[in-house]
């Protein structure tokens, strides 16, 4: 039997002792503005002198973690090789994590879920990121399409398609779910190249067209977050061009494409959308026409970490499954973890968890303490990313032949673990967000 969480946004990783909330989209825009023009971290601004640093989980936190391990250990881990070989949709699982409170955790308690912060999100998430991060990507792609909404909407769009996640099952009692549609068959990195168009009728709604390509859970999803182009000029500001809209999945003219046969993370649900003039109530607007493209980007700073804490889940699995591999196999008349060779990798697996973890955590931390956090979301995603990676690579190196055998774990770990590259921001796209962010920390200092 599992606890429920049910409660308000716990106090963070890392945070002072005294409680604080996500962030409000207000909230975000008045701390972006206010550091638009100075060094966004500064540590006698923001650091409560009478709080003492600490790396420890609060009490909270440490039922939610123990929570989620508990839920990964039984509902996930034994059935993800299945769902990986089958490619089905994780519906019990995700029945289950709905009941017990560990999907939608950051819908605020007044639309009926969770509140948790971003902090406690990534506690979860780096759990589901362990077992399978197919299935957890399924979970999580359920957040990322919430994030626009929960940052921007306003209070009748809450109600409705929050709480519909919350509240309502489809014909078959399973949970509504929902799928961020940005990315185009010839627009990926390059948000601004989006040609999906978005035009006013003459009822003030309006009518899409076009095509999206690799939405997660696009199959299964009850509605969409969109992004469009509104504004028809070329040469317009990518800042002034793009509007977000929500869309019902079973609009008249939305068509969903085949479920695509991945390389990883075969659970969850990837497919092509493509919207014939498909009419949106301008109701289902977010903020204004025009406001789209900083939307998007927003939003990456709150969904990116998550993302980062299933790789340093993966990362994690890796790591663990090789140290026991490494403790059972002999060679040479001893165990192989006794030789240096393999000492090495497990080593940088170590480093390389350790680290992005605390970043991750640091960025999320950030979001929660409603600062502006770009830049380590960035480098929480690049860095757990890379180590996943390598760490899933290492793994499968010590396993030797066996690893390269789908009888063993780290194969099934090394596929999955090459998306985490790409969506959510590519490892190139997250180095130029870096740069960018670094240089304008220190070009008025220098």
């Amino acid at each position: 039997m599992y606890s429920v969480l049910n409660r308000s946004c716990l106090s963070a990783v890392l945070r002072p002792t005294t409680s604080v909330r996500a962030a409000s989209a207000s909230q975000l825009l008045s701390v972006r503005r206010d550091q638009s023009s100075a060094p966004y971290l500064n540590i006698e601004r923001h650091h409560d002198p009478d709080a003492p640093l600490s790396f420890s989980l609060t009490e909270d936190q440490r039922e939610i973690k123990d929570l989620a391990s508990k839920f990964t250990r039984e509902e996930i881990i034994p059935v993800a090789a299945q769902y990986d070989k089958t490619g089905e949709y994780p519906w019990p699982i995700v029945k289950k994590a709905r009941e017990v409170g560990l999907l939608n955790t950051g819908i605020q308690e007044k639309y009926g879920g969770p509140g948790l912060g971003l902090v406690e999100a990534c506690i979860v998430a780096e759990q589901f990121g362990y077992g399978c991060t197919g299935i957890g990507t399924s979970m999580e792609s359920n957040g990322l399409a919430q994030a626009p909404v929960i940052l921007f909407g306003n209070e009748e769009q809450k109600k409705k398609y929050l709480g519909r996640l919350m509240h309502e099952s489809d014909s078959q009692g399973r949970p509504l779910m929902s799928a961020y549609a940005v990315t185009e068959p010839g627009a990926g990195s390059d948000v601004a190249g989006i040609k999906m168009r978005a035009e006013k009728n003459s009822d003030g709604n309006y009518i899409l067209n076009g095509s999206k390509m690799w939405i997660t859970n696009g199959g299964v999803a009850n509605w969409y977050f969109v992004l469009a182009r509104t504004n028809p000029d070329p040469k317009a500001k990518a800042s002034e061009a793009f509007s977000c809209f929500i869309v019902e999945a079973d609009s008249p003219g939305v068509s969903v494409g085949r479920k695509e046969l991945n390389m990883g993370q075969r659970a969850s649900d990837t497919r092509g959308i493509t919207f014939d003039n498909v009419i949106v109530p301008k109701e289902n607007l977010l903020v204004k026409e025009g406001a789209g493209f900083k939307i998007a980007m927003t939003v990456f700073d709150k969904t990116r970490p998550p993302v980062a804490a299933l790789a340093v889940g993966l990362g994690q699995r890796a790591l663990d499954e090789a140290t026991k591999y490494a403790l059972e196999r002999k060679t040479f008349g001893t165990q192989i973890f006794n030789h240096q060779a393999v000492q090495f990798m497990i080593a940088d697996m170590i480093v390389g968890v350790e680290t992005a973890r605390l970043a991750t955590l640091r960025a999320a931390w950030q979001m929660d303490c409603g600062q502006r956090n770009t830049y380590w979301a960035s480098i929480a995603k690049c860095l757990a990313a890379d180590v996943a990676n390598k760490s899933a690579t290492d793994a499968v190196q010590i396993f030797g032949g066996a690893g390269f055998n789908t009888e063993y774990p780290v194969e099934k770990l090394m596929r999955d673990a090459k998306i985490l590259q790409i969506y959510e921001g590519t490892a190139q796209i997250q180095r130029l967000i870096i740069a960018r962010e670094h240089y304008n920390m220190v070009k008025d200092t220098l």
